[in-house]
């Protein structure tokens, strides 16, 4: 049970990296972006590359993952993604659809269709025995490296200058531009932090969700029941809600394995019943 508990711990953690810049997308830009997926994906096939035909370790690689995924947000949030902030969100999801069907036939024709697997180093393989079960050493790795962004964005978010800009700007674009807020800027540098982050969950996933051109729609529904049962406008409802489904899937898989795969649908249909609008978001009156 204790490592069934740890492994969906990690998994859990590792869902919310990969989800928390659609979180921050949608909740804090109101920009639907199905996309995140794609973003994810790069970053796995750039630490890919960078170990396989680079020769760079798997430690170096992911900032490398996370910084060439954020230039990539940053190119397409300045050239295409702007055009869309002011269109309806159908305008949004379809766009963003194009975005995953284009880029995952240009992967699928540069690097074929076969599943990618990622070395990693010595250190990070096998199990570590702990009283009352077994967890692997990479797992504990993610755990180690994922538990300290919630904290790190909810500060960033909550207790900073680029925060409260960057919320005053949701709220209001034409007041904050009026305060002299470089609103243009502000979202910039928010999409392409979030597509760091998409391309750091990628690079850390790899080795644990696999990795081929089928990534970004394999994996969009799990980003969107982490959006919708942690709720959009925090980062604390995507991270408990991340722990809660990663849980809930590793041990219907482990205990059910016939219907394993349901279970974090049925953990879904739940919490909505129960919260509509997110764990940590107060639904309106």
């Amino acid at each position: 049970m204790l490592t069934i508990l740890l492994d969906g711990v990690a998994y859990g953690m590792l869902l919310f990296v990969l989800a928390v810049g659609l979180c921050v997308t949608m909740g804090l830009m109101n920009f639907i972006n199905l996309a995140h997926g794609a973003f994810a994906m790069a970053g796995g096939y750039v630490t890919i590359l960078l170990m396989q035909r680079a020769g760079l370790s798997f430690y170096l690689c992911l900032p490398l993952a996370f910084l060439v995924t954020a230039a990539a947000g940053l190119v397409l949030e300045r050239t295409l993604y702007v055009r869309l902030y002011d269109k309806s969100h159908l305008d949004q999801v379809l766009f963003s659809l194009g975005l995953v069907f284009m880029a995952m036939a240009g992967v699928d024709y540069v690097m074929g269709g076969n599943q990618q697997i990622i070395q990693l180093p010595p250190e990070l393989r096998g199990r570590l025995q702990v009283p009352g079960g077994s967890i692997g050493v990479y797992r504990l790795f993610i755990i180690a490296i994922c538990g300290v962004l919630p904290l790190g964005l909810q500060q960033a978010l909550t207790r900073t200058r680029f925060g409260s800009r960057l919320r005053a700007a949701v709220d209001d674009r034409r007041v904050a531009r009026g305060l002299g807020i470089d609103v243009a800027k502000l979202f910039a540098l928010t999409f392409a932090f979030g597509s760091g982050l998409a391309g750091l969950g990628g690079a850390l996933g790899a080795e644990v969700l696999g990795l081929d051109p089928t990534f970004p729609v394999k994996f969009m529904i799990y980003f969107l029941i982490v959006v919708s049962v942690g709720g959009a406008t925090t980062i604390t409802g995507p991270f408990f809600a991340s722990i809660l489904l990663g849980i809930a899937d590793v041990a219907g898989k482990y205990y059910v394995p016939a219907i394993g795969g349901f279970i974090i649908y049925t953990v879904m249909v739940v919490v909505l019943i129960w919260r509509p609008a997110g764990l940590f978001v107060k639904a309106a009156r």
